[in-house]
């Protein structure tokens, strides 16, 4: 298994930056996910791993070894794309074997790992079709059997599946991580949907305009982010600039558009009466209740409440979104199960353990 590990990496393509000061190290073994908006760099550093562009800056690290000025084949690195570049004409064992002949494998050794990849992605009984007898999810399974079996020193998914549909993308996820921690290779995955990220990955790397913002394991950046954007680009958070103004019981007091609230003390930076900040609250730790009902936050010691008015509503299956307007600032509220008649004046209430204090 191979660590990977990038040292201020830099990628210019002309005047124009394309990743900044880049320092990251991803474990042997790992299934570590590139997360971020289009336009974030995520596919460029994964090129740069691959082996496909060259860094303008930094040295990249295969275990102990610069790998920065080799190429491709030399490192090791085998990249899978959004089109599968499945041969059409190839049956399916066939196109697994084709890497193993590029590599000059032996045969019996190659027939081996053929058997052995098959199995792993649970193709065997279907090795002599043609690509276009199998879905898409099948077809993903394949190109992932094809970059496995040359064994590689790291893997590397570029969205592998962005061409499926919402269902089979939702089964594939779990398939996705089985398959590649059953093969033990460092994996690096590109996406910018976060909830794949969240259910799938071991650790997400989040970055913005070129650079790494944050690094840590789903849970990590979903409940404790470091800045607005982290909170916003993972779940959506609801954002609210304030003002510290005290201490009170344990909590710190933020005084806000919507009102005073309760947040927690911990897990933001420094808080001194008079700093500016940025309070962050989950959608879906709000609780929505008529306005004017009694507190229904029994045993929460410290609890918020705001009241506004609904401005729209979205049926989601399994939840309800709504856009409340409290002060002129709209907050988005996720319920659970969801709320199809809701009383258009509404109150919020949250828990002051809910509400995270962010730097401005």
């Amino acid at each position: 298994m191979t660590r990977v590990r990038l040292e201020h990496i830099d990628k210019y393509f002309g005047s124009t930056a394309a990743l900044e000061n880049i320092n990251l190290q991803i474990e042997p073994g790992e299934l570590f996910f590139l997360l971020g908006p289009s336009g974030c760099g995520k596919s460029t550093l994964l090129r740069l791993i691959a082996g496909l562009h060259e860094p303008s800056g930094g040295a990249i690290f295969f275990n102990d070894k610069d790998v920065t000025r080799l190429n491709t084949c030399k490192r090791n690195a085998v990249m899978c794309f959004q089109s599968y570049a499945l041969w059409p004409h190839m049956t399916i064992r066939q196109n697994v074997a084709f890497g193993l002949e590029v590599h000059k494998v032996p045969a019996l050794q190659a027939a081996e790992r053929i058997e052995k990849t098959l199995k792993l992605v649970q193709l065997e009984m279907l090795a002599a079709r043609k690509p276009n007898e199998l879905s898409g999810g099948q077809q993903q399974r394949v190109a992932l059997a094809r970059a496995l079996a040359v064994q590689p020193q790291c893997l590397l998914l570029d969205e592998p599946l962005s061409n499926l549909d919402a269902k089979l993308r939702l089964e594939m996820r779990g398939e996705i991580r089985r398959i590649c921690k059953s093969a033990g290779f460092t994996t690096i995955y590109v996406t910018h949907d976060q909830k794949e990220a969240l259910s799938v990955a071991d650790r997400i790397g989040l970055l913005n305009a070129g650079r790494l913002v944050q690094v840590g394991t789903p849970s990590e950046l979903y409940h404790t982010p470091r800045t607005s954007f982290v909170a916003d680009f993972i779940g959506g958070a609801n954002l609210v600039v304030g003002v510290i103004a005290g201490q009170k019981d344990g909590h710190s007091v933020v005084k806000t558009l919507i009102g005073d609230m309760l947040a927690r003390a911990d897990g933001g930076p420094t808080q001194s009466p008079g700093d500016k900040v940025i309070v962050s609250i989950r959608p879906e730790q709000m609780r929505m209740i008529a306005a004017g009902a009694p507190n229904t936050g029994t045993g929460i010691a410290a609890i918020n409440r705001v009241t506004g008015r609904i401005i729209a509503s979205t049926f989601l299956g399994e939840t309800s979104e709504h856009l409340v307007e409290v002060q002129g600032k709209q907050l988005r509220v996720v319920a659970v199960p969801p709320v199809f008649q809701p009383p258009q004046a509404v109150t919020l209430e949250f828990a002051a353990r809910d509400v995270l204090v962010l730097g401005e």
